[in-house]
């Protein structure tokens, strides 16, 4: 028996090298049929049987017949990292650059990607390079740097829309390093510094016109507050000289109505024969205080004879005006003297 399994092993081992080296993508060696296979998990077997595909091992227990069956493709399931390498590409404006990215893949049907291509990987690189000039070129420098995810993403979309048919996922690119020439390098480090001091000017110019605006706006506060505050002060002062005409007039009309009502009491003619003397006499007194022209009556002595005349006019005016109207006739016998001061200069003249 073992005699037998020995020749069986040499035989399996001559038979591999006839074929010559068998392709070995992401996973361990390829492993030898001992009848009882175990199989590690995220791992796929791809079986021949007597040269052609017979079926995929899955994790854990397997059982293959000697020398018919034989591992051919052992394939990872698992999540796997490409570096794709560094090359030149030019931009939509003409600027050479040096990219390197790094893919990420999976594979999902083993058939397909032991079947579909000769070497996975290598392909997989070569077109993640040959999508990523072409993706390049449709842009120009300054979107390179901006649109790097959408960049990225439509990497990933060409390569998922070739790779299909080989049972492989791209599952994200990503952009590594991006070398840019020294002169276009130099002349992006002006371009940023001038950018920064435009931005620095409209800054400056922005707060220079917020600044004159809210100078402008507390001018325009402060003169609409002093109108409202000279209104309110005008409409106060209004109001103060109409409440003290009214004062003034209620006085009045209590001091005629007093003076009335004296009048009509017993001896009230003699009080006012006494009152209008006192207003002559005060009257003369003040005379040539206020301006050097003096017009003075002819009988500027008789001072029985003005109240006399006075009196007489106020008995008048008395017996014409109705009894409804003796606070009137009062007030106008009070302001007398002024009256008979004017009619004596007009007698004068």
């Amino acid at each position: 028996m073992l005699r037998t399994l020995c020749r069986r092993g040499g035989a399996i081992l001559q038979q591999s090298q006839r074929f010559g080296p068998v392709q070995q993508r992401w996973a361990s060696s390829l492993p030898m049929n001992t009848v009882v296979l175990f199989v590690p998990q995220q791992e796929a077997w791809v079986v021949e049987r007597m040269g052609r595909y017979h079926r995929i091992l899955e994790p854990g227990l397997n059982f293959l017949i000697p020398v018919l069956d034989r591992v051919r493709y052992v394939q990872s399931l698992k999540e796997i990292v490409i570096d794709v390498p560094e090359q030149s590409a030019v931009s939509l404006d003409n600027v050479t650059l040096q990219i390197d990215g790094v893919l990420y893949l999976r594979i999902l049907d083993p058939f397909k990607a032991s079947y579909g291509v000769e070497d996975p990987e290598y392909a997989v690189t070569q077109l993640a390079q040959t999508t990523m000039r072409s993706e390049l070129g449709k842009l120009t420098l300054d979107k390179v740097f901006r649109e790097r995810e959408s960049l990225n993403s439509n990497i990933v979309h060409s390569i998922n829309q070739a790779s299909d048919e080989w049972g492989i996922r791209c599952l994200r690119y990503e952009i590594k390093d991006i070398s840019v020439p020294p002169r276009v390098k130099e002349s992006m480090q002006m371009q940023v510094e001038a950018e920064r001091k435009k931005r620095a000017t409209v800054l400056e110019s922005e707060g220079t016109r917020e600044s004159a605006i809210n100078v402008a706006e507390g001018r325009k506060q402060a003169q609409i507050l002093a109108s409202e505050g000279e209104k309110a002060e005008h409409i106060n002062k209004a109001a103060g000289e109409a409440q003290a005409v009214l004062a003034i007039a209620e006085a009045k009309a209590k001091a005629i109505r007093l003076l009335s009502e004296a009048l009509t009491e017993q001896n009230g003619n003699a009080a006012a024969s006494l009152s209008v003397a006192e207003q002559y006499v005060s009257a003369f007194s003040n005379l040539a205080k206020q301006t050097n022209t003096v017009l003075l009556p002819s009988n500027t002595g008789d001072v029985t004879g003005m109240v006399t005349q006075a009196m007489t006019i106020y008995s008048q005016l008395a017996k014409t005006t109705p009894a409804g109207s003796s606070a009137a006739a009062a007030e106008e016998k009070a302001e007398l003297p002024d009256g008979l001061a004017s009619a004596e200069e007009q007698r004068t003249q």
